[in-house]
C-alpha cells in the first residue's frame, strides 16, 4: 500500500531564520535534514512526502523546493508566501513558484501569531482570494477553538478555496473531552466541502510523550474520519516535532493501527495516499 507522507519538516539554521526556534532549549534546537530520515521512512513504509513550510521567509520554502528537487520521494512543498502584501503575493506566485512542478500549497505560521484572527485581515483574505483563483491549497495550523472560528469566516469570506486543518488543530486529548468546543467548531467546519483534516501531531498533541498510543487517539482520528468523511482524511507524520514524542515509525505504527481498526484496506488506501496526493495535486508516479 503506498503512503504519502504529507508533513514532513526539514530546517537547517544556515539556510533560514526559524524565529520559533530562537530560544528553544530541547532536541528541535538544531539542524534537521531530510536524509536523516530515510531509513526510518522506508521502515515505515513512506514512499512519498511533502515538505511543510517551518518559517514565515522565503529563505526556508527556497530550501524545501531545492531539497524536494535532489530527493525523488518527495513530492510536493507547501510553502510561504507574504499574505500580508496581495500585490507582491501575486508576483511571487506568477514570477517564481507556479513555474515550481514542487510547490503544492501554502502555509503561514498563525498559531505563533497573537492574534488568532490573523487571517481575516483584508489584505490577507485578498491574497488567500489569489490562492483559490489559482487553485493553491492552504494549511490551517491552528491550535486553538479561535483558530478554527477564524477558519470558518474565511470559508464564508473565500468559499473557494481549499483548507486542511494541520494536526486535526490540536483536539482535546489531554482532556479526555469528547469532544467539547472542538468536536462543535469541526463539525461546523465539515459543512463546508473545502475543509479537509490532517490526521499528524497525534503523540505531541496527547500530552503523553513518553507513553501514547493508539487508543489515545483512537475517538479523536474516529471522530475526523465519521465527520469529514473517508474521502477528506489524509495524515503526515510531523517530523522531527514528532521526534517529541517517540520515534517517527512509532507514530506511524499508531496511525496506521488506527486506521486498521475503523477502516477497510480500500478506505486506508485513500486516507494513506489518495486524498493527500488529490488535495495537494501530487504526481506520484
Amino acid at each position: 500500500m503506498n503512503i504519502v507522507d504529507s508533513h514532513i519538516h526539514i530546517w537547517d539554521f544556515e539556510k533560514a531564520r526559524y524565529s520559533w526556534l530562537k530560544n528553544d532549549t530541547s532536541i528541535l534546537s538544531r539542524t534537521y535534514s531530510l536524509e536523516e530520515l530515510e531509513e526510518e521512512r522506508k521502515e515505515a513504509g513512506i514512499n512519498a512526502g511533502v515538505l511543510v513550510q517551518a518559517a514565515n521567509n522565503f529563505d526556508d520554502t527556497d530550501w524545501m523546493l531545492e531539497v524536494a528537487k535532489k530527493n525523488d520521494w518527495i513530492k510536493g512543498v507547501v510553502g510561504w508566501v507574504p499574505l500580508q502584501d496581495p500585490e507582491y503575493t501575486a508576483k511571487v506566485l506568477e514570477g517564481k513558484y507556479l513555474s515550481n512542478p514542487y510547490f503544492k500549497g501554502v502555509r503561514h505560521l498563525i498559531h505563533d501569531e497573537p492574534d488568532s484572527q490573523w487571517l481575516l485581515q483584508e489584505e490577507v483574505l485578498e491574497s488567500l482570494q489569489i490562492l483559490a483563483d489559482k487553485n493553491i491549497p492552504y494549511d490551517v495550523v491552528g491550535i486553538l477553538p479561535e483558530h478554527i472560528e477564524t477558519a470558518l469566516t474565511v470559508a464564508e469570506k473565500v468559499p473557494d478555496l481549499k483548507m486542511v486543518f494541520d494536526h486535526l488543530n490540536q483536539p482535546p486529548i489531554q482532556e479526555a473531552a469528547h469532544f467539547g468546543r472542538w468536536g462543535e467548531l469541526m463539525e461546523q467546519a465539515a459543512q463546508h466541502p473545502n475543509f479537509y483534516m490532517k490526521i499528524s501531531g497525534m503523540g505531541t498533541t496527547s500530552g503523553k510523550p513518553d507513553n501514547w498510543g493508539r487508543y489515545d487517539i483512537f475517538p479523536y482520528v474516529e471522530f475526523a474520519l465519521d465527520t469529514y468523511g473517508v474521502g477528506r482524511c489524509f495524515c503526515g507524520g510531523d517530523w522531527p516535532v514528532s521526534l517529541l514524542a517517540g520515534s517517527y515509525t512509532y507514530s506511524w505504527k499508531n496511525y496506521k493501527d488506527v486506521l486498521q481498526l475503523l477502516l477497510h484496506p480500500k478506505e486506508q488506501e485513500k486516507v494513506l495516499s489518495e486524498n493527500a496526493a488529490a488535495f495537494y495535486n501530487l504526481n506520484l508516479k
